[in-house]
């Protein structure tokens, strides 16, 4: 009898990209597409591109690259997709295969270089903060670094809560892990920061180098291998840890103390405040509904959310650095917004989008986490 036929091996990309039934549902939520009202430009076109690379019925080309870089990775569309399409995870396939054969720029390589050396990146991000103030406008990409100041004291061997701390954060948010170690201490719980820990990895996987980001998971899931629950601060870094560690239970800080907000009081405070809803934050850790409820926990405050647009920032993890103009294009009617508001801060639970918005208001940005351990009243600090 003549060998059984072999059914040939289906692309996982291609396997992705066929639950789209290309339907339209998604280009009135892209960003991309608002913008530049090319198909190209949208989650149904960078779906039928990376198909036909990947089918090599087309060839590649620069102007199909840059539709592909020009994505916000937002994931608005997975929301109103009918199909259930991963646009996520596709996305990441095709710029996995893209780097393959395409460098990328020399910005974007020093950016995943630094990334995956945190101690060297904050020794260049003290250089930066001494030379911000001779610096020209355009060498200064990012909002001043704060002044150094000493990490909150929390055990640095993991335990059963443990903090991650992140790449650029770690300069950028020490403000934001002395609020978390107070809002946690009020809600009597102890955190730990393993030393050992590194970058997440998402800016690798973002601009294809799954390599790189997997050797940074593995070191993430030694340092972090005692703990039963590990507290992300950014939103974007939430979804690579929740991969990173499976034997770990991945919590963003906002819902962990939603759960324990009964142990926190908080004083009356009159004031209004922008509160800016990450995309990741809205659409993968989905935390935003424990962000409000702590919110409403403070007697006096007002809130005014910042939509305008499609609400997205443009910080597109490294694009407001390798993408300056089309990520301020994409921040313009926030600000716009913001100005119009009345607010006297803006709210963020992601370091990219607090460092992209910074750039453009004179206002404070903070994680929400600042203000509300700003506004504990007394005496909560250290009750069980």
């Amino acid at each position: 009898m003549p060998p059984a036929a072999r059914t040939p091996a289906i692309d996982p990309l291609v396997a992705l990209a066929d639950r789209c039934v290309q339907c339209g549902l998604c280009l009135p939520a892209c960003p991309t597409y608002a913008r530049d009202r090319q198909e190209s430009e949208s989650p149904r076109g960078r779906i039928a591109l990376a198909r036909a690379w990947a089918l090599a019925t087309i060839k590649p080309t620069a102007a199909g690259d840059a539709h592909l870089d020009h994505c916000l990775a937002c994931r608005r569309c997975e929301t109103v997709c009918p199909a259930g399409v991963q646009y996520g995870e596709l996305l990441l396939a095709a710029r996995a295969v893209q780097r393959q054969r395409r460098p990328p720029v020399w910005q974007q390589r020093a950016i995943e270089a630094l990334s995956a050396r945190p101690r060297l990146l904050a020794a260049v991000l003290r250089g930066y903060r001494l030379a911000h103030p001779w610096l020209p406008r355009r060498w200064r990409p990012l909002p001043r670094t704060p002044a150094r100041q000493a990490e909150p004291r929390v055990a640095t061997e993991p335990r059963t809560v443990a903090l991650f701390t992140g790449c650029v954060a770690r300069p950028y948010e020490v403000a934001t892990r002395h609020a978390l170690s107070r809002l946690c201490a009020a809600a009597g719980v102890a955190v730990a920061a393993p030393l050992a820990q590194t970058c997440c990895g998402s800016v690798h996987a973002h601009a294809g180098d799954r390599d790189r980001a997997q050797r940074l998971a593995a070191l993430n899931r030694e340092a972090f291998g005692a703990a039963d629950t590990v507290l992300t601060l950014a939103s974007g870094c939430h979804e690579s840890l929740v991969q990173s560690l499976p034997g770990a239970t991945v919590v963003d800080a906002l819902s962990f103390l939603a759960d324990h907000a009964a142990a926190l009081r908080f004083d009356e405070h009159r004031e209004r405040v922008a509160l800016h809803l990450p995309c990741t934050q809205r659409h993968a850790v989905k935390s935003v509904p424990a962000l409000r409820r702590l919110l409403a926990r403070v007697p006096g405050l007002q809130v005014v959310e910042l939509d305008a647009g499609h609400g997205c920032c443009g910080a597109a993890g490294t694009a407001m650095l390798t993408d300056r103009a089309r990520a301020d294009h994409y921040r313009q009617p926030l600000l716009t917004q913001l100005s119009a508001s009345g607010a006297s801060r803006v709210l963020s639970a992601n370091i990219g989008c607090r460092l992209h918005l910074g750039k453009g208001t004179a206002l404070p940005v903070q994680h929400p986490l600042e203000f509300l351990a700003q506004v504990l009243a007394p005496g909560t600090a250290g009750r069980s």
